[in-house]
């Protein structure tokens, strides 16, 4: 026991090395974690790491989907959402049918059903290895918020698809009318369900008091009861998660009220989900010799199996470039009766978008949550092919795409139109300019008959005059700071109301100005 806890332990100490070498070759750390994982599955004499099967979902799914669904703008999303929702839905089903039908083909003995099984569960890129490739580079806010928002809904269509197969398989029959049930059930269930337990979530924040450990311990509570409520009603944990946290996301200052509170749960998150990820990625390698071996009980050659894997590849990056190419063309069509978010996308954004099909958690955590026996007691057919399938397909996206797509992007040379928002440097001589506007007026309504009483008050008014100058901050009295507190408080309130009101704003500079104000607050505070 003590043996296995230091191999953990050791484990740990890899995922953080594997990263630090990544952040220093400048390489999506998904691609050195899977190679440091298969390189370590090599050493004789570990011991083998296994997690049930039933548990992989529950783990990894949840926290990763709400901090996803929790770090992205809704405001986005929604202004992408016919391409987000094309991506997320139908990209996927075409994806999963054509992985369905090119395995029924040329695998032996693989039914249709298995090849669905197969589809569902390699058809959803990953926006985590996308994410980590993309940060050494840039690319125009309108593509960054379709791969975000993509990432966050194809989990859980892809997820249905790969349900409904399992069934299929396990019963060997289809029925089309209680798919088409279960399907509606599963998606708006799931929804009401998510967005049910984030309400309640929420109102228990506005009812008990809280402190800083309880806000963070609750939001990390969130996702799972949020995944096993929706699952335990049938519906799907995938949607159920991704609502919530979007419903929470837009709430985030009545969950985290305090300064203190939301920088803690910030910092906390970013922990947990650095952890996770690296576990995950780690897992993919790590588990390559007992799929082996499992491939050599079936009788099916490595090589075989290595053609296979390329084969499902190669069909999962020609379809994702003609169904980006499709998008682009339905876009210059519809723009003539509706509006669309981007009316002249042009042929270089659906070559990036074709080539951002990295797979990677979801198709892992499918994967491995194949049954090793069903419930009629039989072996699960493939299920070590299927493995090994996956296993190829993320490695072979992860290298292949992942380490060529920083020099793609490059070559493309994609012109960022801002998405619409104003530029950096108008924003921030914007915000700049309105949230010492929204102080000023909060001081002279509430504290103007004081300017003269109080020397508190001048020093106050000098630091918003002489904002950069970081002494001012120290010549404020205790009484001074408490004003001060108030009128940080009003420029967050403005800040969140602009978000709402003001389309031209880009989310991403609201928040970071949010962030400065609760640093600025702790700053005082300690």
């Amino acid at each position: 026991m003590v043996e296995n806890f230091i191999y953990y332990l050791g484990l740990v100490l890899v995922i953080i090395g594997a990263i630090m070498l990544a952040n220093r070759l400048k390489v999506a750390y998904p691609i050195i974690l899977v190679i440091a994982g298969l390189l370590i599955s090599f050493i004789p004499g570990l011991p083998v790491l296994k997690i049930d099967p039933e548990l992989i979902f529950i783990i990894f799914l949840p926290p990763l989907l709400y901090e996803a669904s929790f770090a992205v703008s809704w405001k986005e999303i929604w202004k992408m959402r016919r391409i987000i929702t094309s991506f997320a839905f139908i990209v996927v089903f075409l994806t999963a049918i054509s992985v369905a039908f090119a395995a029924n083909l040329y695998i032996p003995g693989f039914s249709l059903a298995l090849g669905f099984v197969l589809g569902g569960i390699v058809s959803p890129p990953d926006a985590v290895s996308a994410g980590a490739i993309l940060k050494f580079v840039k690319v125009p806010k309108n593509l960054s918020t379709v791969l975000e928002g993509e990432s966050l809904f194809n989990d859980a269509s892809s997820l249905i698809i790969f349900r409904f197969a399992m069934v299929a398989v396990a019963t060997r029959q289809f029925l089309w009318q209680d798919a088409a049930l279960s399907f509606g059930w599963m998606v708006f269930g799931g929804l009401g369900i998510g967005v049910l337990l984030a309400f309640v979530f929420l109102e228990i924040e506005k009812i008990f008091p809280t402190d800083v450990n309880m806000d963070a311990i609750l939001s990390l509570v969130a996702p799972y009861v949020m995944y096993i409520a929706a699952e335990e009603f049938h519906s799907s944990g995938v949607l159920a998660v991704v609502s919530g946290g979007l419903f929470l996301s837009v709430r985030r200052h009545q969950i985290f009220r305090t300064s203190q509170s939301r920088l803690r749960g910030s910092n906390v998150w970013e922990s947990f989900v650095f952890l996770i990820n690296g576990i995950v990625f780690l897992l993919i390698g790590l588990d390559l010799p007992e799929i082996l071996v499992g491939l050599h009980k079936e009788g099916i050659s490595l090589s075989d199996a290595i053609g296979y894997g390329l084969l499902i590849t190669a069909v999962l990056i020609l379809v994702r470039f003609i169904s980006s190419f499709g998008a682009v063309f339905v876009t210059l069509i519809m723009r003539n009766f509706i509006n669309v978010a981007d009316r002249n996308p042009g042929m270089k954004a659906p070559v990036l978008m074709g080539w951002t099909g990295m797979r990677g958690v979801v198709s892992l955590a499918a994967a491995l949550s194949i049954p090793v026996v069903m419930e009629n007691g039989q072996p699960f057919p493939h299920r070590d092919l299927i493995l090994f399938i996956t296993f190829i397909v993320i490695l072979a996206t992860l290298i292949i795409q992942g380490l060529t797509l920083p020099t793609l992007i490059k070559a493309l040379n994609l012109s960022d139109s801002g998405g619409g928002y104003m530029s950096e440097e108008e924003s921030e001589h914007f915000l700049r300019r309105e949230m010492r506007r929204v102080a000023f007026r909060y001081l002279d309504e509430n504290y103007k008959e004081r300017r003269t009483e109080n020397e508190y008050f001048s020093q106050l008014m000098d630091r918003w005059e002489q904002e950069d100058k970081e002494d001012s901050i120290h010549k404020l009295s205790e009484e001074a700071k408490e004003i001060y507190f108030e009128t940080l408080e009003q420029q967050r309130i403005w800040l969140r109301e602009e978000n709402r009101r003001n389309p031209n704003i880009d989310e991403e500079y609201i928040r970071h100005y949010l962030t400065r104000l609760d640093l600025e607050e702790e700053r005082l505070r300690m």
